[in-house]
């Protein structure tokens, strides 16, 4: 078929408004829909989950090797900066960050930290803030004691399960 011959069916298709029409020959076939039928169809519910927290990223080989080993290793004795004596590890309740956030020891810049080394704290008693997603979340002492380490710094970043605290 010509093109200009396939030209002409076409507008003598459109001005007769028809629809539909085929056309087979032993050397072409030819096939119209017009004016496709319109289907209206609701939208899809749109699902709302809540965001899911981050997952820690993974440590590099060498690194996760000497994390390994030296957690592998409990009788290990760490030297302190101060004055290169050794000093055993710490001892008694470690409390951990129950999710990932940033710490925070008072509940503003400018009040007073909620624990020092050596302050006696109640179970249930706030020893600091974990601010996650916005939201200012108070952590409370798991067990009653003593302060005897604060193993993080204000405003820093603590993944789920990090030691913030060793409680005697």
């Amino acid at each position: 078929m010509d093109p200009k011959d396939l030209k002409r069916l076409l507008d003598a298709l459109k001005d007769a408004e028809v629809k539909e029409f085929s056309l087979e020959t032993a050397e072409y076939k030819v096939s119209v829909k017009r004016g496709a039928e319109v289907v209206y169809a609701a939208a899809p519910p749109v699902i709302v989950t809540a965001p899911q927290p981050p997952q820690p990223l993974a440590q590099p080989a060498a690194v996760a090797t000497a994390a390994t080993a030296a957690t592998a290793a409990t009788d290990v004795v760490v030297a302190s900066s101060a004055n290169d004596a050794p000093v055993a590890p710490p001892t008694g309740h470690t409390q951990k960050a129950p999710i990932v956030g940033t710490f925070y020891a008072s509940s503003s810049p400018d009040a007073a930290a909620f624990v020092q080394v050596g302050s006696k704290v109640e179970a249930g008693k706030v020893i600091c803030i974990i601010e996650a997603m916005k939201l200012m979340n108070e952590i409370e002492a798991e067990i009653s004691g003593t302060i005897k380490e604060i193993l993080v710094k204000n405003a820093q970043p603590v993944e789920y399960g990090q030691p913030l605290f060793v409680i005697e």
